[in-house]
């Protein structure tokens, strides 16, 4: 059986043709997912490893959406090496000239502007005609390409659109100067036979095709959105849009880690390459769990956890005989490495560091310190320390390195016999307050007594519990969601104490909230 190397087309046969252009979504449509919002920072840190991975197109956000969102794309341009910074606009001369300033200090920039083009975008969201429409296409692609030669336009909800005006709004968008067009399932409807027919009749029958790429953008409502993509590309598409871990609006995008994969590992029925390092996939995949707070489904495909454990004894004897009896690609190819117990109470700084890079992080010296502080008393409470132990802890320190309310000390009285009872100590910009409250449960009372110290009228619509490896000392990590005003935010905490982990995850969300308006102070929040 030949090896997922084996199988990608050899680098003679790498042209230009067939290259797959990655365009990744994730700080813009998988931002969109309810609960992932990001701070600025963390757009930052997820902009510059998906710049180092080699995504030829990273869609930084939706400029006219917010300021914060502005500023946002402003600095990943500003910072961008490799990477076209891209952003969002609707076919309105404001959102494309708001773009257009955001990616402006980009090296290569890219104004990505759209419009619906189905009978339903046409009368229920904009209540314009088909003439309208192609008023609109030409006008707002050739108001980007005033800023920019590199231009994408977009036919939101084109899987729905009669095949004779697609065709038409797409010769116009190329005629104004397009040179990307996407043909995007918007609301993941299409089948893959569907969505190929589709993809080759319109590069058949626009007579001007020729002068554009074309790109999929297909949603994961059926759980086609991968098979969607992958059936454009053989169709005659040659960018693919898609978002790490296949986060996005509603059941997500197609994820990129299955996309660059599946072209890698059977090139045999996919001639196709991407520039992709796909050593960082895993990488990325946990960066972006993190800083969104949504965690990685056991059994997801190329990245979960399951990805290449082997349980059953037939599996098991195989693997240990020859890997490729069960896998068809390397755990290494995706930048996987096993989990060891090398790492104990023991070890030292510099063994603790050469660990951390190993598993793909790298932190200044303050950074290094608290962390090492942590792995020092976790490794007094656990007789063995996991790979996701360490990975748990440090990504907990990097999400809280920045908060303006932290954990300080927290007691708890539970069980059958009395009351539960929360005691807990907060540091709010560097001053402790410290409450006590009784709940229905001891997670209840923690809470009350952190809205307590800092009252909000935020709602929680989540609360849930993970253990993040084996056996009863095991940490276990907690997401708490909050709502508020229309928003909705994540926050993950992780300890051997679950109370504990449940009070920072409740603490995390808490700062995300406030981090929304940098104007609000937790000081004038507090209790008297």
């Amino acid at each position: 059986m030949d090896s997922d190397q084996d199988r990608a087309p050899h680098k003679d046969n790498r042209t230009e043709k067939n290259r797959v252009v990655i365009f990744d979504t994730t700080l813009r449509d998988g931002e969109q997912c309810p609960g992932a919002t990001m701070t600025f920072e963390e757009k930052l840190e997820v902009a510059e490893l998906l710049d180092e991975m080699g995504v030829d197109v990273i869609e930084a956000g939706f400029p006219i959406a917010s300021q914060g969102d502005f500023e946002s794309v402003q600095e990943i341009a500003r910072r961008a090496k490799n990477a076209v910074i891209c952003g969002l606009s609707r076919a309105q001369f404001k959102d494309i000239d708001r773009c257009a300033e955001a990616i402006k200090a980009a090296p290569r920039g890219r104004i990505h502007t759209f419009i619906g083009t189905s009978p339903l975008h046409r009368k229920y969201q904009m209540g314009i005609e088909r003439e309208k429409v192609l008023e609109l296409v030409t006008a707002s692609v050739t108001r980007a390409r005033s800023y920019t030669d590199d231009v994408e336009w977009s036919a939101m909800d084109a899987t729905r659109t009669e095949k004779d005006f697609l065709c038409a709004c797409v010769e116009a968008a190329i005629k104004a100067g397009a040179t990307t067009v996407n043909i995007p399932d918007t609301v993941g409807y299409a089948t893959p036979e569907e969505f190929a027919a589709l993809m080759r009749m319109v590069l058949e029958r626009v007579p001007n095709s020729d002068k554009a790429v074309f790109s999929t953008h297909c949603h994961n409502d059926l759980g086609l959105a991968v098979a969607n993509s992958l059936a454009g590309l053989g169709a005659g598409a040659r960018q693919v849009e898609c978002a790490i871990n296949g986060l996005g609006e509603r059941a997500g995008n197609a994820a990129l880690e299955e996309i660059v994969m599946a072209i890698k590992t059977r090139g045999d029925v996919m001639p196709f390459w991407t520039g992709i390092d796909t050593t960082l996939l895993t990488r990325a995949s946990k960066l972006v769990a993190r800083v969104t707070a949504f965690p990685v489904q056991y059994n997801k495909a190329i990245v979960g956890r399951n990805a290449f454990a082997h349980e059953s004894g037939i599996h098991q004897d195989g693997v240990l005989k020859h890997a490729e009896t069960f896998e068809i690609m390397t755990p290494e190819s995706v930048g996987l490495k096993e989990s060891s117990l090398v790492m104990g109470k023991h070890s030292g700084r510099h063994a603790f560091r050469e660990k951390l890079k190993d598993l793909g992080y790298e932190l200044g010296d303050n950074a290094l310190e608290d962390a090492f502080v942590r792995f020092k008393a976790l490794a007094d409470r656990k007789k063995h320390i996991y790979d996701e132990d360490i990975e748990a802890l440090v990504d907990q320190e990097i999400a809280s390195a920045h908060d303006r309310i932290k954990v300080v000390a927290l007691t708890v009285i539970a069980g059958t016999g009395g009351p539960q009872k929360a005691t807990i100590t907060l540091d709010v910009d560097g001053r402790h307050h410290t409450h006590e409250s009784t709940g229905d449960g001891p997670v209840d009372a923690i809470f009350k007594a952190i809205k307590a110290i800092v009252p909000h009228e935020a709602r929680l619509p989540l609360y849930q519990v993970q253990a993040v490896t084996e056996g009863t000392d095991a940490q276990a990590e907690v997401s708490v969601r909050l709502e508020a005003d229309g928003k909705t935010v994540t926050g993950r905490g992780s300890d051997t104490d679950t109370l504990v982990a449940s009070a920072r995850a409740y603490v995390s969300a808490l700062n995300k909230l406030l981090a929304r308006d940098a104007r609000r102070k937790p000081e004038t929040m507090l209790a008297s």
